[in-house]
């Protein structure tokens, strides 16, 4: 009778066993082949392969070398029959007739541009020419009824985009756009140019060596100020790039950060006893302050910028409340959180003293919560410093503004490069900043 008990239960047990490996099994397969499934799906519903279809590597390219290099406009408008030579085609940038660069010169009523690899455009007075090595020669007519192209033989190649309103001719020595009323060669460079002097700045154009040596040269460029100062106040004031205004905006946004967090902490650090359990016995006082914190943190923050905004009107003091209001309602349930696992004993020792219950609190929980408040805290300033940059962009502050205005422009992308990369130093020196004061008041080696 024994053996037959224990010949029953091993089989019960094989059975049993069986039966979880095959469940374990369908979990280790299935859960990836609803996953797959799934990706497949959203591959499908998003349009990925036409995505991969549509898109346009010749774009990509030209963004690409908009964001690290310049470009050289050298525009012939016909309203007007006159040529000028620009930086990134702004008046800020234009060069004075009498002082082209050493690529574009003038014969008779003609204006001749050498590109690279002996690539030469001429703005003739009846058409403009295009003389490609290794292709030939484009002429382009323009006239009142459209334009008209002479192409050599055979079919356009497919850096040659013409209708009968617009050509545009893409290589990588320069483009060349062509319609009724205009002319334009863009010929690319690398680096920022006039990121430190602009043109009318007599330090435009000189060497590092040379600004160093008129840096400490007591002949002053400038009558009544030192040349080191004229220096200063030419990049400070550079009318292109703008360092002073974009100073003032990241000031902004650090300034939206630093309020929004430490107003949004302030709030709810009171109000965080009145939700903890060991703090708020009353179940509606706890009940309804927890429901105002879910409130709060449950609108995101581009949702209350907007609100606000509506409300105060666009500035970076809406974007400061904006982040108040969607980090109270974080901190409010972070720091209930951690009051309900302070340790009692201490609290129950200064109770034995005779302290009151401001006493007991001052002394008793915030130096048991104060680590992780001041941990908070700090990271979520460090994060609300890159959120401030988005928020700022919709209310029309700080270095978010900046950074739209030139995403919109589309035409100066190396300016969309460098706000970028001042966000990034931004957060990443916010980001050592917090480290090093979370070292510094929590402790830690």
């Amino acid at each position: 009778m024994a053996t037959a008990d224990i010949g029953f239960d091993l089989k019960a047990a094989k059975h049993d066993a069986a039966r979880r490996i095959s469940r374990k099994r369908m979990l280790a397969f299935g859960v990836p082949a609803l996953v797959l499934a799934y990706l497949v799906y959203v591959a499908f519903a998003f349009d990925i392969p036409g995505l991969a279809s549509r898109a346009r590597m010749d774009n990509a390219q030209i963004l690409l070398a908009d964001m690290i290099s310049h470009k050289v406009h050298v525009t012939r408008d016909n309203r007007v029959g006159r040529t000028t030579v620009a930086i990134e085609g702004e008046n800020k940038g234009t060069y004075a007739d009498d002082q082209w660069p050493d690529w574009i010169a003038r014969q008779g009523r003609a204006t001749v541009i050498t590109l690279e690899n002996e690539h030469l455009v001429r703005f003739d007075p009846d058409a403009v020419r295009f003389d490609i090595p290794g292709y030939g020669l484009l002429e382009i007519v323009q006239d009142r009824s459209g334009i008209s192209m002479d192409t050599p033989e055979g079919p356009l190649p497919d850096w040659i985009n013409a209708s009968s309103s617009r050509v545009t001719v893409t290589l990588p020595e320069g483009r060349l756009t062509v319609t009724k009323t205009r002319a334009e060669v863009f010929r690319y460079f690398g680096g920022w140019e006039l990121f430190f002097f602009t043109l009318d700045s007599p330090f435009h154009d000189k060497s590092w060596g040379e600004l160093a040596t008129l840096a400490f040269s007591g002949d002053a460029v400038r009558q009544g100020q030192s040349n080191l100062s004229a220096m200063t106040s030419d990049f400070w004031n550079n009318a292109m790039w703008r360092h002073r205004d974009v100073a003032w905006a990241i000031f902004e946004t650090i300034l939206m950060a630093f309020l929004g967090t430490m107003g949004g902490a302030i709030v709810a650090l009171p109000l965080a006893f009145a939700a903890a359990k060991n703090f708020a016995p009353a179940l509606p006082v706890r009940f309804g302050v927890r429901r105002v914190f879910d409130f709060l943190r449950g609108v995101d923050g581009l949702i209350w910028t907007i609100i606000l905004s509506r409300a105060f009107g666009p500035g970076p003091l809406t974007g400061s409340l904006a982040i108040l209001f969607t980090d109270t309602g974080t901190f409010g349930k972070l720091f209930s959180e951690a009051l309900e696992n302070v340790d009692q004993k201490q609290i129950d020792g200064l109770r034995s003293t005779g302290a009151n219950t401001v006493q007991r609190n001052r002394f008793g929980v915030i130096p048991q919560i104060a680590p992780v408040i001041i941990s908070q805290v700090l990271y979520y300033l460090e994060s609300n410093t890159r959120s401030a940059t988005v928020i700022g962009a919709i209310v029309g502050g700080g270095i978010g503004l900046l950074l739209t205005q030139a995403i919109q422009t589309q035409k100066d992308w190396e300016e969309v490069t460098y706000y970028i990369v001042l966000t990034l130093l931004m957060v990443s020196m916010m980001d050592m900043l917090s480290g090093w004061l979370r070292s510094k008041l929590i402790g830690g080696r």
